[in-house]
C-alpha cells in the first residue's frame, strides 16, 4: 500500500469512476459550513488541503474568501490552475510536510482525504504539518467517514459502468484499512489500483488531535451539520482548534 495514491489519483480512470459525485451536494455542504464558521471574509486565508482539481476551492473562493489549495496529483493541480485568480492559488504539496509563506485561519481536509498512509506516525504527521500551518486559534474542518457505520457495510462487490469503461469495485477490511480493489479492462490491458483508508473512529482521532496539539471541539454527522451518531451517522466532520499555550 505504500503511496498507492500517486499513480491513482493522477490517474485519469479514477476521474472517470468518480465523475459521478453529486456536486451540488457538496457546495450546500461548504456553504452550510461556511455559514456555522462565521469568518470575517476580508481577513481569511483558507487552506483547502488534498483540493484534487480545485472544485471546491473555487467555490469557497465564490463565497468570498481567500484560497490556496494543495494537492499531491500533479495533473490535478495543472488542471486547477486554469483557474486561478489573485485570492484563488493552487500548488502540488504532501500533505505530511508542506509550508506555505503565510499561516491559514481555516483548513479543510474534506470528502475522506485522510487515513491514507499506514502508519499512525505518518497520519499524525498530517496533522502535525497542518498545527504548524495554523494561526493561533485557527481551525482545521476534517471530514471522514463513519467507520463503525462504513464496516457494517463490507464485504462488498459494485459494477461501475463509466463511458466505455466497465469498472468492478470490491471492498472489505484488511488489518484495520478499508481496501476499495478496482479492477477494469481498457484495450487489451487488464488495470487494478486499490485505496487504502484507516478504520479511524472518534477516540482514535481524540488521540491523534491531542498528540498534534489540537482540540476537538465540535462532531457532525453529515453534511446538513447535524448532530454526530456513531450508530446512525454517515459522516464524522470534525472541527478542530489548535491549541495555544
Amino acid at each position: 500500500m505504500e503511496n498507492w495514491f500517486e499513480d491513482w489519483f493522477d490517474s485519469q480512470y479514477y476521474h472517470l469512476l468518480y465523475k459521478h459525485r453529486d456536486y451540488t451536494e457538496a457546495e450546500q455542504f461548504i456553504t452550510n459550513l461556511f455559514n456555522y464558521l462565521n469568518l470575517d471574509k476580508k481577513n481569511t486565508l483558507v487552506l483547502d488541503l488534498a483540493c484534487g482539481k480545485g472544485r471546491h476551492s473555487i467555490h469557497v473562493n465564490q463565497l468570498g474568501y481567500s484560497v490556496v489549495g494543495m494537492d499531491l496529483s500533479k495533473q490535478s493541480i495543472l488542471h486547477a490552475k486554469e483557474f486561478e485568480n489573485k485570492q484563488l492559488h493552487f500548488q502540488t504539496a504532501d500533505m505530511r510536510d508542506f509550508k506555505y509563506k503565510f499561516k491559514f485561519d481555516l483548513v479543510l481536509n474534506l470528502f475522506t482525504s485522510f487515513g491514507y498512509f499506514k502508519s499512525h506516525e505518518e497520519n499524525l504527521s498530517v496533522l502535525k504539518a497542518i498545527s504548524s500551518n495554523l494561526k493561533p486559534n485557527g481551525r482545521i474542518v476534517l471530514d471522514y467517514l463513519n467507520v463503525k457505520k462504513a464496516l457494517q457495510q463490507i464485504p462488498s462487490e459494485e459494477k461501475i459502468k463509466r463511458e466505455e469503461v466497465d469498472f468492478t469495485v470490491k471492498k472489505k477490511l484488511i488489518d484495520d484499512f478499508i481496501v476499495k480493489k478496482i479492477s477494469f479492462n481498457q484495450g487489451n490491458k487488464t488495470y487494478q489500483f486499490k485505496e487504502f483508508v484507516k478504520s479511524i473512529d472518534l477516540n482514535e482521532f481524540k488521540t491523534l488531535a491531542n498528540e498534534a496539539n489540537l482540540t476537538i471541539s465540535e462532531t457532525f454527522g453529515d453534511y446538513a451539520l447535524n448532530k454526530f451518531n456513531e450508530d446512525s451517522s454517515d459522516r464524522l466532520i470534525l472541527i478542530l482548534e489548535k491549541n495555544v499555550h
